[in-house]
């Protein structure tokens, strides 16, 4: 499987070419997700996991994007592994710039022909400690906590809690993430008081994902976490048949999943918490985000 030679510039065809190529909405979505991996890429069941797609559906979209050249594949082991091709999103940029702008676009990347190995889990003395709440703890703080830490690969460890608990979490979260090979036999929906006691973990972060949980007199959790808002609407309020509420829930984990996956490949090791608070304050204004949750922020 082999790369194609980057032109330095694009013609006309090659761009309508491009942009035919993410007229559709799961490629452009694919797309974005793997620009957020650059350059390590994702093996395909990965990418088919993140953003719910099945395997035979997946194929047809990975293909289409990477005969234009937007996506390179490479077989490491058992995994073929899809990465975006940065310099040509960068060439489609200036071309759609030229007629508009005096200044080239900045590369996404600086240019190399070594591409890394995938992301492997590390095995980290001290991960980033990461609590998601929610009012039920039922749903949404549930799917984040599930994909923050099969994401995170060792350098984030999340829990999940909620203001006012339901008795469990919802049968549709669950079954979701269990589709998705996400691992959901010791889920369970709890109360935020089970992260004041004095064997509590200390926590880094805190991210409301409801707007009544991020209006809500929040308690002063051990080590002063840093606290964010990333507002979604509640898929267990979705009506109407079974099919329309399994789609509320769907689209409230690919919500999800676009901001993990932005979180996870920042570099925050090596970021201070004021570095760190304003970014993903606007990964919480990803896609998605509750009109309230837009209005904290403006």
């Amino acid at each position: 499987m082999t790369q194609k030679p980057e032109a330095s510039k694009l013609e006309s065809s090659d761009a309508v070419a491009l942009l035919g190529a993410l007229a559709q909405p799961t490629r452009l979505e694919i797309f974005r997700l793997l620009m957020r991996y650059r350059p390590h890429g994702l093996a395909a069941g990965d990418i088919g996991r993140l953003l719910a797609v099945a395997h035979n559906t997946l194929s047809s979209h990975l293909s289409a994007l990477e005969q234009v050249g937007l996506l390179a594949s490479r077989r490491e082991g058992r995994h073929i592994i899809f990465a975006a091709q940065s310099p040509r999103a960068d060439a489609l940029l200036a071309f759609l710039s030229d007629a508009c702008c005096t200044e080239g676009v900045a590369p996404c990347t600086s240019e190399t022909t070594a591409i890394p190995a995938r992301r492997e889990y590390v095995d980290s003395d001290r991960p980033l400690r990461v609590l998601v709440v929610c009012t039920g703890n039922s749903a949404r703080s549930i799917m984040a906590e599930a994909v923050l830490n099969k994401e995170g690969l060792g350098r984030i460890q999340a829990f999940s809690a909620g203001s006012r608990p339901q008795e469990a979490p919802h049968p549709l979260a669950l079954g979701l993430l269990d589709d998705l090979g996400y691992d959901v036999s010791g889920m369970r929906s709890k109360s935020w008081d089970e992260f004041l006691g004095p064997d509590a973990p200390e926590l880094d972060l805190v991210i409301t994902v409801c707007d009544d949980a991020a209006e809500a007199s929040c308690p002063a959790f051990p080590g002063v976490p840093m606290r964010v808002h990333w507002g979604l609407d509640d898929p267990a309020g979705a009506t109407g048949p079974a099919a329309a509420k399994r789609a509320a829930f769907l689209q409230s984990y690919r919500d999800l999943t676009a901001r993990v996956t932005a979180f996870v490949n920042l570099p925050f090791e090596q970021m201070s918490l004021a570095e760190l608070q304003p970014v993903l304050a606007a990964i919480g204004r990803m896609d998605g985000a509750t009109e309230k949750s837009l209005a904290q922020a403006a």
